[in-house]
């Protein structure tokens, strides 16, 4: 049986109730605006997601879509629903900076597409959203903006790199915010703070335009863009309006749909990947996910995935060999921040980046072994169920602090960096506040291209778990 859901005063709507409530005339656009607004200012100052906030072109934008329902034209399956943007997805009135001081000033010539389109579906920028430098930690703190807060517990990380963002949403100063997933940069954050946050599979959503500049191909192949949300509805109304191909990005295509009636409605649980153990209160949350997926009608097993450990250790030392080239300081002409210098030289001595072309072409050629194990698994167990992180969420700065520290945070991270690598699709979900007063939550994985599959089985997981709460700081 489901549990009540309807929302009570101290829980925030959604995104769809609020397209839905400004779509027939309950509430004007610019009304959602200002109430936002409002609440930007009241909680901004304390969490620090939001960088730069966009009061006078929301206002305008909300009238402007006020006067298009006011005529009786369609204001999109968005209409209304204030957004995020995060810092290093392109809008024309603002800089780019990819959270790093040598970029406060790049104001691109163009809006990303997903930006575009999300326009076109009648959302309304409000907001950047913060992030670490070039999105390459597992927090979210520069030197151009500072750090952001976990709203739940200050002295809890909120994630990262897609941090500012996903506070944002928890807090309901956006309603949906736009991030990417390079090593879990939406789950992650989405986790800490016990929002919905969807890795979509590979090239069904367009990233940043190619134009000159080269692409790391880490970047061209395990990084995503994906939106944050509070609901799973949320997720998916908004992947059906930023996905498809797009001339810009040539790894963009208009992908296939896996449907749910497809595929087994099985699936498969990991409880402690790798054997390496995980928090108790991870553990409950896994346990109540397999719970509510079993009373949905869904056969559950026990699981171990093929060669994970092999996925996530060479996801890493992928990445870092192409950190070590692409973000040279030499080569972008001034240093990195202090904290993100400190990640990669971290990150990089633990995780022994490739020397030769040989060992990084043999590393590559892997991928495709993996990635045949994955899907013959997912032909018959096609969703699988774990941790977003092993461990509650740490410290602030817990991915700082030398390799020892690396290790553990790339360790609690393992399944998670292992769907980077391999390209599928992935949402991450709350399952609750646990005694310590910070959520749960948990991330179902599908086979590639199945975001309706794992999409029918969080709406099972969403149905029979309490609304979330906003949290402390909202």
């Amino acid at each position: 049986m489901s549990v009540d859901r309807t929302p009570r005063p101290d829980q925030l709507p959604t995104a769809g109730e609020i397209a839905t409530a400004v779509r027939f005339g309950e509430r004007s656009a610019r009304e959602v605006v200002e109430d936002h607004l409002t609440r930007i200012a009241r909680v901004n100052p304390t969490v620090n997601a939001l960088t730069v906030i966009f009061a006078d072109r929301a206002r305008e934008t909300a009238e402007r879509l006020d006067a298009v329902i006011a005529a009786g034209g369609d204001p999109g399956p968005l209409a209304g629903v204030p957004i995020s943007v995060k810092e290093n997805i392109d809008l024309t009135w603002s800089a780019t900076t990819n959270g790093w001081r040598g970029m406060a000033d790049a104001v691109p010539d163009a809006d990303a597409t997903i930006v575009r389109r999300v326009l076109d579906a009648g959302a309304v920028p409000i907001a950047r959203g913060n992030m670490p430098d070039f999105g390459m930690r597992w927090d979210t703190d520069n030197d151009l903006f500072g750090r952001t807060q976990n709203p739940w517990d200050p002295a809890r990380s909120a994630g990262g790199s897609s941090g500012g963002d996903a506070v944002a949403v928890a807090t309901g100063m956006s309603a949906v915010g736009l991030g990417n997933d390079f090593g879990g940069s939406l789950r992650l954050p989405a986790y800490a703070v016990g929002a919905f946050g969807l890795r979509p599979s590979r090239g069904r959503v367009p990233r940043a335009a190619v134009r000159e500049l080269p692409v790391a191909l880490t970047l061209q192949q395990f990084s995503v863009n994906g939106p944050l949300a509070r609901s799973v509805d949320d997720l998916a109304v908004a992947l059906d309006v930023m996905a498809g191909w797009d001339a810009d990005d040539p790894v963009s295509l208009d992908a296939p749909h896996v449907r749910p009636e497809d595929v087994p409605r099985r699936v498969g649980v990991v409880r402690a990947p790798l054997g390496h153990g995980v928090a108790p209160e991870v553990a409950d949350g896994i346990a109540r996910a397999e719970a509510s997926l079993v009373a949905a009608g869904w056969d559950a097993v026990e699981l171990e995935l093929p060669l994970l450990e092999e996925a996530a250790v060479i996801w890493r030392r992928l990445s870092c060999t192409d950190m070590l080239v692409s973000l040279d300081p030499q080569a972008l002409g001034r240093p990195l921040g202090r904290s993100a210098a400190r990640f990669l030289r971290d990150s990089t001595a633990a995780a022994r980046p490739y020397e030769s072309a040989h060992d990084y072409a043999a590393a590559w050629a892997r991928h495709a072994v993996i990635a045949a194990e994955w899907r013959r698994l997912q032909v018959e167990v096609p969703v699988i169920l774990g941790p977003v992180s092993t461990s509650r969420m740490r410290e602030p700065d817990y991915d700082l602090g030398g390799t020892d520290a690396a290790d553990r945070a790339w360790r609690d991270l393992t399944l998670t960096v292992a769907v980077n690598f391999l390209g599928l699709p992935a949402l991450a979900l709350p399952t609750g506040v646990a005694a310590d007063g910070m959520p749960t939550g948990v991330q179902l994985v599908g086979p590639m291209y199945g975001e309706d599959v794992v999409f029918a089985a969080a709406r099972d997981v969403e149905a029979r778990q309490p609304r979330m709460p906003s949290s402390a700081a909202a």
